[in-house]
């Protein structure tokens, strides 16, 4: 789709990989990563548990995008980072929510400044998603917010930074009992001018007429709202939308081209050619990345702690 030239592929079943490479008329299918070339942008599609003996045994300087999360806690983030410094390895990671159709449409919006300065921003997910299609999750010591809320949580410091601390929530449901969690709901406290919400819930087996799966970002002169239609019916998904108003004016509806996936992976990818090529480094470079992974952190230690206890 994108057009990017594929120098090789490799999967722990050799089957897939030379069924995909036969596919998409791939020239080589490797059977260890020695045997991958190493002028190339490596890109590790594999759990968090997997990456570090991955990164271990690629090129020193390599270039690599990493799957997010980087790591199931941070750290083992750190971890990881740790071998990227000292192989020397270019590594960035893909949060490639910051580069779908409507994220982008967003930011421009908000850095022309048209709707002002942000003061509410609201990440919901009501949907039914069918986790059984990622198996390694049930052995995952954590679930929800790393896999899945991450991307939220990462657009949201792609808009207005890191927040200065979280209130959090992360629970499981009985539809998913092996998994650690698969509803959440995050609080991220940037002063009193500005509140940033998440909530998840992935359980929601009733049909497409109430599941919800958007973004609303009010300014103090306008506001944008956007639906991610991937998450419903997965992995068929629904429409995506955008619509944005400014103060006094009519909602207008901004057509897009392309959805989630596959087409916001041309950002993380693009990006890291242009590096590779003498450009500038991604912005989801690793110290950046490893920050969405503090938040990350930071929630699943808040969800730990016991909340108020109501007196009387």
């Amino acid at each position: 789709m994108c057009g990017f030239e594929i120098a090789a592929v490799m999967d722990r079943s050799w089957d897939v990989a030379e069924r995909l490479a036969s596919d998409f008329e791939i020239p080589a299918v490797a059977t260890a990563i020695s045997e991958l070339p190493p002028d190339v942008i490596f890109d590790l599609a594999v759990p968090a548990s997997a990456v570090a003996q991955i990164l271990e045994q690629l090129p020193d300087g390599a270039f690599v995008l990493i799957q997010k999360p980087l790591g199931e806690d941070l750290a083992m983030a750190n971890q990881i980072a740790g071998i990227c410094r000292e192989k020397g390895l270019h590594a960035a990671v893909n949060f490639q929510l910051r580069s779908a159709p409507y994220s982008l449409i967003a930011r421009d919006i908000i850095q022309q400044g048209l709707i002002g300065d942000i003061l509410e921003i609201e990440a919901c997910v009501c949907v039914q998603t069918p986790w059984a299609l990622w198996d390694f999750l049930e052995k995952s010591p954590r679930m929800e917010i790393v896999y899945h809320s991450i991307h939220y949580l990462d657009f949201i410091r792609c808009l207005i930074g890191d927040p200065a601390s979280v209130k959090a929530n992360t629970l499981k449901h009985r539809a998913s009992p092996k998994l650690h969690s698969s509803r959440s709901a995050m609080i991220l406290d940037y002063g009193p001018a500005c509140r940033a919400l998440v909530n998840t819930y992935h359980a929601h087996d009733y049909g497409p007429k109430h599941q919800r799966s958007e973004f609303r970002i009010e300014g103090s002169k306008g506001v944008i709202a956007f639906q991610m239609g991937l998450n419903m019916a997965y992995p068929t998904g629904e429409r995506d939308w955008f619509e944005w108003c400014r103060a006094g004016e009519s909602w207008q509806e901004v057509p897009l081209e392309g959805s989630w996936f596959p087409h916001a992976f041309r950002g993380p990818m693009s990006a890291m050619m242009t590096w590779a090529e003498g450009g500038p480094a991604p912005e989801t470079h690793l110290d950046d990345a490893l920050q969405t992974m503090a938040l990350v952190e930071a929630c699943y230690e808040d969800a730990e702690r016991p909340g108020t206890i109501l007196s009387g």
